[in-house]
């Protein structure tokens, strides 16, 4: 006997290139009555994320692989509605990695609680969840910035680059930015703060750019997008100068591999620092991050935008989104109630 039904998004087929609607499938399933020690959870938002992208390869990983005709999963938000859990009551509010999905029923283990009376509950998906924390590891753990040195953040405007722009001018920085739309360099130039920033999609040459805004060059890059930004940050940065490797958007859905920086001999020329990082090997080091990131906040020092998608049936749309630039700031899947 079955008490609830529940929508959920699989992965129907492994896409290849930029993903499409065929590649995932909405399925209903039962969601057993719960058993001693277990409790049920409602969905209310979800996260899609660049990086669920790679877990649709079929590959070794640092995280394991999303498999054919199985629910997808990522971080989400949820409200407890039935509980024989001691741990977790009725209305508590949790974080987990059970996206993708209306309900789930858990023992526990995996889940945390959060405070909506800290903040507005999607935002432990944002600026207070991983997102944040990846731009405050990757910045000042292996950026390490130091007062007015120049930080050039690539796809700016997004969760992880609004948040590292944005912790740059609290360290005293000069920040510049790029962007793939108006509307997006100028909320980051009169909201976020920085320096100068210009529509990566408009310029005739990025790289002729960041040296027009960098003329005394750069010290950090924080790489989100790879290609010409990339050679544009190898061309101008300054001898010592550190490359923080977060991600690749423009190399994701390429069927082919992309040809490496043509510049790259910079990068023993000027005694480089390029490293990549994985934000999981920092968990230990929330407490840290929670406890600067809701200072800053208090103080009105972070500003954010989310996009917010209807419906767990649109999850697909929204992560397709995120690689044609549809998203501002955070994209997030409104799945149930607040």
């Amino acid at each position: 006997m079955t008490s609830k039904k529940s929508r959920e998004i699989h992965l129907k087929k492994r896409p290849v290139g930029l993903p499409n609607d065929d590649d995932f499938e909405l399925v209903e399933v039962d969601i057993p009555e719960l058993n001693q020690n277990e409790l049920m959870v409602q969905n209310i938002y979800m996260s899609v994320d660049p990086y669920m992208r790679g877990r649709m390869i079929e590959r070794e990983s640092y995280v394991p692989g999303f498999q054919l005709n199985e629910v997808l999963e990522g971080h989400c938000i949820g409200r407890v509605t039935a509980s024989k859990n001691e741990g977790f009551g009725v209305g508590d509010h949790v974080m987990s990695l059970k996206g993708w999905r209306e309900y789930y029923i858990s023992d526990g283990e995996g889940l945390m609680k959060v405070d909506p009376a800290v903040a507005p509950i999607q935002t432990f998906l944002g600026v207070l969840g991983i997102t944040g924390f990846t731009a405050w590891v990757g910045l000042l753990d292996y950026g390490q910035p130091k007062e007015n040195q120049t930080v050039f953040v690539s796809a700016a405007s997004g969760a992880v680059g609004s948040m590292v722009c944005q912790i740059a001018k609290l360290k005293g920085c000069r920040v510049i930015g790029s962007a793939g739309a108006d509307k997006k360099v100028a909320w980051l130039l009169e909201e976020a703060g920085i320096d100068a920033g210009f529509n990566y999609k408009t310029v005739d040459s990025i790289v002729d750019e960041v040296g027009r805004l960098c003329p005394e060059g750069l010290d950090i890059y924080f790489e989100n997008v790879g290609g010409e930004h990339l050679e544009a940050a190898l061309e101008h940065i300054n001898t010592f100068g550190r490359i923080v490797l977060c991600g690749m958007m423009t190399k994701v859905n390429e069927t082919e591999p992309l040809p490496g920086p043509r510049n790259l001999d910079h990068a023993h020329r000027k005694r480089l620092t390029l490293k990549g990082f994985n934000v999981v090997d920092h968990l230990h080091r929330l407490p840290e991050f929670h406890t600067d990131m809701g200072k800053w906040i208090a103080d009105g020092h972070i500003k954010w935008q989310e996009t917010i998608a209807e419906g767990i049936e649109n999850a697909p749309q929204a992560f397709i989104g995120l690689f044609k630039g549809e998203n501002f700031g955070k994209m997030i899947v409104k799945i149930g109630d607040v």
